[in-house]
């Protein structure tokens, strides 16, 4: 599959194949032909994978960072920034983050601030990565005040998803992507009773075209590309309060379901669903095996304080919601309102 991101001049396609990381010779060549260094961006753990062999076809090195989420902070973003220096990468040269999304992520954000800008390949290895994460140009790292707080919008060059590195992703990060595989079904007003005969295949190929299809109208957030933060308010805020303790004890879908089930009643309390909407969600999240309980110790005013601070929030609570005439971003919402809904959400089983 060939999903193009419509952005006249910097318009790029997203590849999705069996061995579609052995694509980037090639597309350097295409894309950044003057590049004579190429810097891959992984971890330890990936490195040694199998199908870590990888040929840009240029003068190539390897830099590592952290693992999951401890990758996604402004020091290691200022240690990545000063190995490409170190590296006297110009801006001809290449940065390729090879991992899961939070690599990407940091890696997108480095080649960003980094002479202003230098070109970006994105290979994901993870489901979460390719359905999400690794398009779109969003970069960025986390702050001790909450997620992606610190970031750019810098768009690659190309983004090849390697389906064959997906059979050795764990169950645990297969459900992170579904997380967000789930936030597109239900942003498409699909039925949960369809999941059965859906192919995994078929919903990546909807995730990648959906995203592709809001980014290539809405670049940078100013309007529709609002909505595919749907369920990420409480994600961030739950992802938030992890990251204190255990940067990796929450994965990033695991907290979209919490916050996918959240939002669909929040939009009931408002008026804006009935409550067969609320049960078609809570039945997507089932048939794709995704918990939407919250997890102990993530008390209700702290959540709203995290909340409150969300990068969409306007100095109040604002939350992407369901409702007749489709998904729009709601502002101004009572916190009281959403105090009594996540009371209620808590007590679910």
């Amino acid at each position: 599959m060939r999903v193009t991101v419509e952005l006249d001049e910097r318009s790029y396609d997203v590849i999705v194949d069996e061995g579609a990381r052995n694509e980037l010779s090639a597309l350097i060549s295409a894309r950044a032909p003057r590049a004579k260094s190429v810097v891959i961006v992984t971890s330890d753990s990936l490195a040694v994978q199998p199908w870590f062999d990888i040929e840009s076809g240029r003068e190539q090195r390897v830099f590592l960072v952290p693992e999951g989420e401890s990758a996604k902070t402004m020091s290691a973003a200022e240690e990545l920034v000063e190995l490409f220096a170190g590296a006297q990468l110009s801006r001809d040269d290449v940065v390729v983050g090879m991992g899961g999304g939070a690599i990407t992520d940091l890696a997108g954000f480095a080649a960003a601030i980094y002479l202003r800008g230098i070109a970006l390949v994105q290979i994901p290895t993870s489901l979460v990565g390719q359905v999400d994460a690794a398009i779109g140009g969003k970069t960025g790292v986390n702050l001790a005040a909450g997620k992606n707080l610190a970031g750019a919008f810098h768009q690659p060059l190309g983004v090849l998803c390697d389906t064959s590195v997906l059979s050795t992703l764990s169950e645990r990060e297969r459900r992170s992507g579904l997380g967000e595989i789930a936030k597109c079904w239900l942003l498409e007003g699909r039925d949960a009773r369809e999941l059965a005969t859906t192919s995994l295949g078929d919903l990546v190929e909807l995730a990648i075209r959906l995203k592709a299809s809001l980014v290539s109208g809405d670049e940078r957030e100013g309007g529709s590309r609002v909505l595919l933060n749907y369920g990420h308010t409480l994600a961030h805020a739950l992802e938030k309060l992890s990251l204190r303790e255990d940067p990796d004890a929450l994965r990033h879908g695991e907290a979209v379901a919490i916050g996918l089930a959240f939002a669909v009643r929040l939009a009931h309390e408002l008026g804006l669903v009935d409550v067969e909407r609320v049960a078609n969600h809570d039945a997507v999240l089932r048939e794709l095996k995704l918990i939407r309980r919250l997890p102990e110790g993530a008390e209700t005013e702290e959540l709203l304080e995290a909340m409150s601070h969300d990068k969409k929030a306007r100095h109040d609570l604002s939350f992407v919601l369901p409702g007749p005439e489709g998904f729009t971003l709601v502002s101004g919402i009572d916190p009281s309102t959403v105090r009594d809904v996540l009371n209620r959400f808590r007590g679910e089983l």
